[in-house]
């Protein structure tokens, strides 16, 4: 019955054992990683990767995104390992083999399976994977594969291995029968010492503790230790607890402590000797107490693999929080009074005594409520070695962990000494309506009166060496209130027309020993000689004009703020002023009721919305460790998403740097290119801001921001570079991490494109060629058909016109031989008439003289017919005539001559009468012959020119020309 009690409230007893500060829980639900419920085992790579044994398959997560590579059967990954080669082994069930980058940096899995015999092939799950030596070391329930050189050797046995795992450079081995088995030159032996493992308890973890000594867990038994001189069994006070929490796994957290994952106690911290330092269950944000799982990454993070989910411990993160209550009350004030830490929230005053030790966070202890403290607990202050509280009922006195009142007026903020000597015999307090001032007597606090004429409430006040009392109201103003002697106090008021940017959200503070106000529009002080507030020049260089709410000094100058949701400190340890941010503590605080406690760089307690924090300031300054970026994939986007590079470059232990010759060739179609990126910095990832560019595009740097993705859209043909950087708050930055890249042109822009364009150009050009060759010497064809019909048509013109001249010229010659026929003809005339007149009157003279007879008369009559027969000579005006008529007619006489030699006269006269086309009537007139003469002189020409019948006499006569 006594061993049932102490099983059931050990687990109480340590619930009230935590430390008063613990490290922030990160959980990971099913749905964030979406994969199985149940993660079996956790392992880490070189560059920071966190990989999970995981029930559909490989999980793996990188600070930012989560990636599930199932395995081909489908099967549970029960144990995963990172080995020698940089490849990450898994096993599940019948199934084992490794995952490693592919060509496309994806993990590809490769099953070994196929290697090992027939008669071993069933061999259930595999549990534990251990690399050492070059060889891989697979455990199932009955086998234990060695896996070297591509080929197994198998280790059996009768009853059940329980454990494999290695210590010291050691390959250990346990079973229920024979307990512990050593590998020794190939040879797997018993343990030399006697076997103590209580029988059907398996091994559950070992633990170096030294060169010689390791530490080992068992499920129901508690601690082991194992030497060079055998195997011991550690007894401790908690063995009870371990035998009902059941240690499924270990993991070393620091140089003397270990984290037990327990089956239904969450996480157990305890130091070697199995002392209880510290417990995370679902009370402490745990989503299961069933830890499956455990391990402690590069940063000292916990991973738990839990039944149902994922949690990360930020174990070694230097804010932790404080929750003074079970319930999640806000804290809003808190000091270190007489060896406890008092903390003020939301339902009262709660103390916890503290530890002589350096960081009062890992201060084991249970919070007690201050009797007579419940309700709202606003302000803590040590005024003469006396604690004082303001709280919503009253002004209180602390002592013996009571709140004695002081004053039952509704409602006080705070209090302030009115004197710098030791000890203040008054004192300031204000409160919701106002100002009360108190009076020390006999080491006691008396209520002295109330400040008249001054109701406004006065949760921010402060005190400037002349002793004047400074009061702000967020929404009422600033107030100075001067003493005078023997009157009281007067009262200014500090708005806009003081100097002050704002009506509105102004806070007064004492900060290195000057009166300054917090304002929307950065930190003003105040200036005497105006009795005006200015913009202060020191914290305006550090702070701008940033929204300012809250101002606090800490023991060595540093000046802590909160601007907006965040808080930050204007560091003055170095040379320079350095300002620092805390991401972590963003939207955390409590808003409108600020609160920082500086006790020392290593306790900085700050009111947040459930509880308090605890920021260790001096192990935050000292974090060394460089954030490391990798590029964790490249996708692009078309009708569905394409993965062009996986985050491996190499295998996985190696640095991730893209070879030069290894440039992936991105098809034209996929322009939106999405690049992810992280660094596998766990526990703060909000202190994290990338910068980014895509050389090629565009060679400056982005500005800082907390994405972890950045995508391309219409990326134009050619080569890139998407390089990326981080940086810390601290001012740590990584290197350059980089992925080069081709974006293909289209088919049509491609060099084979461009050479067989190249070649359709040049074919074109040439079947062009030849197509305006044939055309040309088709057109020139026609061309020269057309000239030639042209010129056809021209000469046809041209002999048309011709022969229209000729025509033209041939009837102006035909009418001027016409003419001059006409003309001859005439005159032949009129030589006949001439002849036949001067025959007429020749013969009539011849009568007339024979009718005279006077001689004289005769002779006068005979001269005259002498004269007429002179002019009467017929042959040689005929001859004249011819001469006349060849002149027409081309000497057509001497032609008609030479042809016809043995013509008459006669006969000539006729020639040229005929030529003369001249009418039968007319020739016998010419002739003097009658027209039947006319005719039977045509025919006897006719016979002397030997004429054919079928010859016209006119034509052939026409036809006489010179030459002819």
């Amino acid at each position: 019955m006594k061993r049932l009690l102490l099983l059931v409230f050990i687990p109480l007893s340590l619930l009230g054992q935590n430390t008063i500060g613990l490290p922030d829980i990160i959980n990971y639900s099913k749905q964030s990683f979406n994969a199985g419920l149940q993660n079996w085992d956790i392992k880490q790579d070189a560059n920071g990767i966190i990989y999970f044994a995981n029930n559909e398959g490989l999980l793996s997560f990188d600070g930012t995104n989560w990636n599930l590579y199932p395995l081909p059967n489908k099967t549970i990954v029960r144990s995963v390992t990172i080995g020698f080669d940089g490849k990450i082994y898994v096993g599940g069930q019948d199934e084992l083999g490794y995952f490693s980058p592919a060509k496309n940096g994806q993990l590809a899995y490769h099953s070994l399976t196929p290697l090992l015999p027939a008669a071993d092939k069933n061999f259930g799950d595999v549990w534990d994977i251990v690399s050492l030596n070059r060889n891989i070391y697979f455990r199932s329930s009955y086998k234990i594969f060695k896996f070297s050189n591509q080929a197994f050797a198998t280790f059996s046995s009768l009853s059940e291995w329980t454990y494999l795992g290695m210590s010291n450079g050691v390959l250990y081995a346990h079973n229920y029968t024979n307990g512990l088995f050593l590998f020794e030159n190939d040879v797997l032996k018993p343990f030399r010492s006697k076997n103590i493992f209580p029988a059907n308890d398996p091994m559950t973890s070992m633990i170096s503790i030294a060169d010689d000594s390791t530490l080992i867990t068992t499920l129901k038994n508690g601690f082991f230790l194992l030497t060079k001189e055998g195997v011991s069994k550690i007894t401790t006070t908690n063995d009870l607890l371990f035998e009902n929490a059941r240690i499924y796994a270990a993991t070393k957290v620091s140089a003397d402590w270990i984290a037990l994952a327990t089956n239904n106690n969450g996480v157990i911290i305890t130091d070697i000797g199995g002392n209880i330092i510290q417990r995370f269950t679902t009370s402490e944000g745990l989503q299961k107490n069933n830890v499956l799982s455990i391990f402690s990454d590069n940063q000292q993070n916990l991973w738990l693999g839990l039944d149902n989910g994922i949690d990360m411990i930020a174990y070694n993160s230097a804010i932790k929080q404080i929750k003074p209550t079970q319930q999640d009350g806000s804290g809003y004030t808190a000091i270190l009074f007489n060896k406890k830490l008092y903390t003020g929230t939301t339902t009262g005053l709660y103390s916890v005594p503290i530890s002589d030790i350096k960081d009062l966070s890992y201060t084991r202890g249970k919070f007690e409520q201050v009797k007579n403290s419940q309700g709202q607990t606003w302000g803590l202050t040590d005024i003469n070695n006396h604690l004082l509280m303001g709280h919503h009922e009253g002004a209180f006195e602390i002592a013996e962990n009571t709140a004695i009142p002081l004053s039952t007026k509704t409602g006080y903020w705070n209090f302030l000494p009115l004197s710098t000597t030791f000890p203040s015999l008054k004192i300031i307090a204000g409160n919701y309506n106002g100002l009360t001032l108190f009076d020390y007597a006999q080491n006691k606090f008396q209520s002295a009166a109330d400040l008249p004429d001054f109701l406004e409430s006065s949760r921010f006040l402060a005190i400037d060496q002349q002793e004047n009392i400074w009061v702000s109201h967020p929404y009422h103003g600033v107030f100075k209130l001067t003493k005078i002697a023997g009157q009281g106090y007067s009262i200014a008021t500090y708005k806009k027309n003081k100097g002050l940017p704002s009506d509105l959200n102004n806070h007064v503070y004492k900060i290195k020993n000057e009166v300054v106000i917090a304002t929307e529009k950065g930190v003003y002080q105040y200036n005497p000689s105006t009795d005006a507030f200015n913009p202060s020049p020191y914290f305006a260089r550090l702070l701008g004009n940033q929204s300012i709410r809250y101002l606090k000094e800490d023991p060595v100058g540093n000046v802590w703020f909160i601007h907006g949701k965040t808080l930050g400190v204007i560091d003055l340890s170095g040379k320079e002023p350095l300002l620092i941010f805390f991401p972590e503590m963003t939207n955390k605080l409590l808003s409108g009721f600020e609160f920082i406690y500086p006790v020392n760089e290593s306790n900085i307690f700050i009111g947040g919305e459930t509880g308090f924090f605890h920021l260790n300031y001096q192990k935050y300054k000292q974090q060394d460790i460089k954030p490391e970026l990798q590029i964790r994939k490249v996708i692009a986007t078309s009708k569905s998403d394409s993965i062009f590079f996986g985050g491996y470059f190499n295998t996985v232990n190696e640095r991730q740097v893209q070879n030069d010759k290894h440039t992936p060739e991105i098809p034209n179609g996929l322009k939106t290119l999405r690049f992810e990126f992280s660094s596998a910095l766990f526990g703060y990832q909000s202190n994290l801001e990338y910068s980014y560019r895509l050389k090629g595009l565009d060679d400056n740097w982005s500005d800082w921001s907390k994405r972890t993705d950045k995508e391309y859209t219409n990326l134009p043909p050619g080569h890139f570079s998407f390089e990326v950087k981080v940086r810390n708050n601290l001012g740590l930055a990584s290197g350059i991490s980089l992925f080069r890249f081709e974006l293909l042109p289209p088919w049509y822009l491609t060099l084979l494109a461009k050479i067989i364009f190249f070649l359709i150009f040049i074919a074109g050009n040439f079947i062009f060629f030849r197509w305006l060759l044939r055309k040309f010497k088709k057109q020139q064809q026609k061309h020269e058909e057309e000239q030639k019909r042209l010129s056809y048509i021209h000469e046809l013109e041209l002999n048309k016109a011709a022969g229209e001249m000729v025509k033209l010229k041939n009837e102006k010659l035909e009418s001027e031989i016409n003419s001059k026929n006409s003309e001859l003809a005439s005159s032949a005339m009129h030589l006949v008439k001439k002849g036949e007149m001067l025959s007429k009157v020749k013969a009539e003279l011849t009568q007339v003289m024979k009718t005279f007879d006077n001689a004289r008369q005769a002779a006068d009559i005979k001269k005259l017919i002498k004269a007429v027969s002179e002019d009467d000579n017929m042959d040689q005006e005929w001859d004249q005539f011819a001469k006349h008529f060849d002149k027409v007619h081309g000497d057509f006489v001497v032609e008609l001559k030479e042809k016809h030699p043995g013509i008459t006269p006669n006969e000539l006269k006729l020639s040229a009468y005929l030529r003369m086309n001249l009418s039968t009537k007319e020739i016998a007139q010419l002739m003097n012959i009658s027209v039947r003469g006319v005719e039977i002189s045509r025919y006897r020409l006719r016979k002397k020119l030997q004429l054919p019948s079928e010859t016209s006499l006119f034509d052939y006569l026409i036809s006489i020309k010179p030459g002819s």
